[in-house]
């Protein structure tokens, strides 16, 4: 495989491209931002000639591309083709957090020049729903600030260029913010004990010891991480096979600070016992 990367960013308007491209380029990223999709290949040829200078390039793809998005598909497979690692990053949110962010910075939406910024958003999902197909990774920023994604980026940003292994990230939630959309398999642990009613342990989290403490010293706990890790065995050699590059593995409880922690915490740690690459992060884990 060339050592060439590349990463393609793209995704809903609001969703945090600009702040995704921002920590790539702190990573060491070339980052170009509205690249038409036809100059694609040409880029990467000039960046090859220059042996070796970059290896890292990230290049902003979006709806202001309009009719040529459809372009987007053929131009992955030719670079994947050519022996590159080509990534497609897929930026989403809820839609009410999109138009609350348009309005904040008070700017018009780029699919519309005098419609409301609601009709920009539903044309901009249908203009980008072949996009989001081939995206390699979904990530739903509805309920990330700038800190989280940025931490995100560098967790995605850092991995290893060899992609023989599927990378499984598992997340903790709280059900009550909300499923995360880019989740491809959720568990609920919302019918263990609650920390959260323990008056020591309500102001502490899943991270803190006492807390993964209580939440393990029950059987079911224990027997229920025991039945996760024998589904996730099961399913993960299916999924690389199917040539899925990223597993999202959400985890859920009712606020997202205690019992989804520990647990994710603890799947996470036999995960990498296993040899599984992983990457553990916790939502809500400072939301009150």
């Amino acid at each position: 495989m060339n050592p060439l990367r590349v990463i393609v960013i793209t995704g809903m308007s609001g969703a945090g491209k600009t702040t995704v491209a921002h920590a790539l380029e702190d990573e060491g990223f070339f980052v170009i931002d509205n690249l038409p999709i036809a100059m694609i290949c040409r880029l990467t040829e000039l960046v090859l000639e220059s042996r070796g200078e970059v290896t890292k390039v990230a290049l902003v793809v979006d709806v202001r591309e309009s009719g040529y998005l459809q372009g987007l598909k053929p131009v992955v497979e030719i670079l994947r083709g050519q022996g590159l690692r080509v990534e497609v990053l897929f930026l989403d949110c809820a839609d009410e957090v999109i138009m609350r962010r348009f309005t904040e910075t008070r700017r018009r939406h780029p699919v519309l020049k005098s419609e409301t910024v609601e009709e920009g958003i539903r044309m901009e999902r249908e203009l980008l729903k072949d996009v989001k197909v081939i995206a390699d990774r979904t990530v739903d920023t509805t309920y990330m600030n700038v800190h989280q994604l940025k931490k995100m980026v560098e967790d995605f940003a850092g991995e290893p260029l060899s992609s023989d292994k599927l990378k499984v990230s598992v997340m903790s939630f709280g059900f009550k913010y909300g499923i995360p959309q880019q989740a491809d398999v959720v568990f609920d642990a919302r019918f263990l004990p609650n920390p959260f009613f323990i008056p020591k342990l309500k102001g502490l989290t899943g991270m803190d010891q006492a807390v993964a403490e209580f939440v393990l010293s029950h059987v079911e706990a224990r027997e229920y991480i025991d039945l996760v890790m024998k589904l996730l065995e099961f399913q993960l050699p299916f999924f690389s096979a199917e040539g899925k590059v990223y597993l999202n593995v959400a985890i859920g409880c009712t606020g997202g600070q205690h019992r989804s922690v520990a647990i994710a915490e603890n799947i996470s740690s036999r995960l990498r016992e296993k040899g599984v690459p992983v990457k553990c992060w916790h939502r809500d884990i400072d939301k009150k």
